[in-house]
C-alpha cells in the first residue's frame, strides 16, 4: 500500500498541510492549482512575487532564458538553469535544481529535487530529494488516451477519472538517464531506477 504518509516527509514542503487531507497523494494532484493559490496568501513576508501570481524567495537563482507562468511558489536557494519552462501550477522547494530545458506543469516539488537537463514532469508530485538524470520523462498522458490506472501496491488497481496523471515518487528517489515513468507510476522511498527504463505500476 501507499499513502501519503508513506512515500512522503511532509516536513519538507509547503503544501504539507494540503497533502494530509488526500489519503493516497495522487488524490491531489488534480488540485494543484488551488493548493498554490491558497498557499500564496500566506506566504513567508520575504518572498517577492516578480509577476502576476509568480512568487520567488529572494535566494532563488533565475536564468534570464527561464519562463515561469502563473501560479508559481519558487522557493528558497533554487535554481532555475536556462530555457527551462514552468508552465504554471508549479511548487518548487526549497533547493531544487529545474534544468536547461526541463518543463514543469501541474507538479509539486518537495524540497531538494532535482530535474536538472531535459527533463518533463506534469501532473506529478516529487518527494524529498527526488533525483532524476538527463532526459527523465515524468509522462502524464496515456498513448490510448484512456484514463490512468494507478497500481496501489496490494495488487489492486484504482481507477483515477483522470485523462492527466503523472508519477508519484517516493522520497529519496534516484531514476537513471533517459528513463520513462509510464502515466500513474507510485515508486516507494529510496526506489532506483536504471537508466533506460521504461515504468509503469507500482514500484
Amino acid at each position: 500500500m501507499f499513502k501519503t504518509e508513506d512515500l512522503f516527509d511532509l516536513t519538507h514542503t509547503l503544501a504539507a498541510a494540503a497533502l494530509k487531507n488526500f489519503t493516497y497523494p495522487f488524490e491531489a494532484v488534480p488540485h494543484i492549482r488551488d493548493i498554490i493559490l491558497r498557499l500564496a496568501f500566506d506566504l513567508p513576508a520575504e518572498f517577492v512575487m516578480i509577476k502576476e501570481g509568480v512568487f520567488v524567495h529572494p535566494t532563488a537563482k533565475i536564468a534570464p532564458t527561464a519562463e515561469i507562468c502563473s501560479p508559481a511558489i519558487i522557493g528558497a536557494n533554487v535554481e532555475i538553469r536556462h530555457c527551462a519552462y514552468i508552465r504554471g501550477s508549479a511548487l518548487i522547494g526549497d533547493g531544487c535544481v529545474v534544468g536547461n530545458s526541463t518543463e514543469i506543469k501541474n507538479a509539486i516539488l518537495f524540497d531538494g529535487v532535482q530535474l536538472p537537463h531535459f527533463n518533463y514532469a506534469g501532473d506529478s508530485i516529487l518527494g524529498y530529494c527526488v533525483h532524476a538524470g538527463a532526459g527523465v520523462i515524468f509522462s502524464n498522458v496515456r498513448g490510448d488516451k484512456r484514463d490512468v490506472m494507478v497500481d496501489l501496491g496490494d495488487g489492486n488497481k484504482y481507477y483515477t477519472g483522470f485523462k492527466k496523471l503523472g508519477s508519484i515518487v517516493g522520497d529519496f528517489t534516484e531514476i537513471g538517464c533517459n528513463s520513462v515513468l509510464n502515466p500513474g507510476t507510485v515508486t516507494r522511498k529510496n526506489t532506483r531506477i536504471l537508466p533506460l527504463s521504461s515504468i509503469k505500476g507500482f514500484v
